[in-house]
């Protein structure tokens, strides 16, 4: 009830609600997320991780003539302590473009995306 609630109300104010429901928190693009980059920049200023980014574009296949290329913009990128590279994605609903790219970053690129 209180998702149609808040269609209807994106709808009469000209805002556009978000396709899955989620709530826009800040600049994160749900609380989902807002929660584990938090986590991760606790972790990040206690000196657990290194070099967290946040939004980090790959190419999974680049442009070609008037084909655009196939990016995949990971939520979080970081190293451990280890030096290994973590890149790391926050999903409420899995949708099917989703799942294909993160097979092909795997099988192109060689780069496991780890959910959170």
């Amino acid at each position: 009830m209180a998702s149609n609630r808040a269609l209807w109300t994106a709808a009469i104010e000209g805002k556009k609600a978000h396709k899955y429901n989620a709530q826009k928190t800040g600049k994160y693009a749900s609380k989902k997320e807002a929660d584990e980059a938090a986590k991760l920049h606790i972790l990040f200023h206690a000196g657990a991780i290194k070099d967290l980014q946040e939004q980090v574009r790959y190419t999974i296949v680049p442009a070609q003539g008037k084909i655009r290329a196939i990016s995949y913009i990971a939520d979080f990128v970081y190293k451990d302590l280890d030096g290994f590279t973590h890149v790391c994605d926050v999903k409420g609903f899995r949708t099917d473009v989703y799942r294909l790219k993160k097979k092909m970053m795997q099988l192109l690129l060689g780069i496991t995306v780890e959910e959170l």
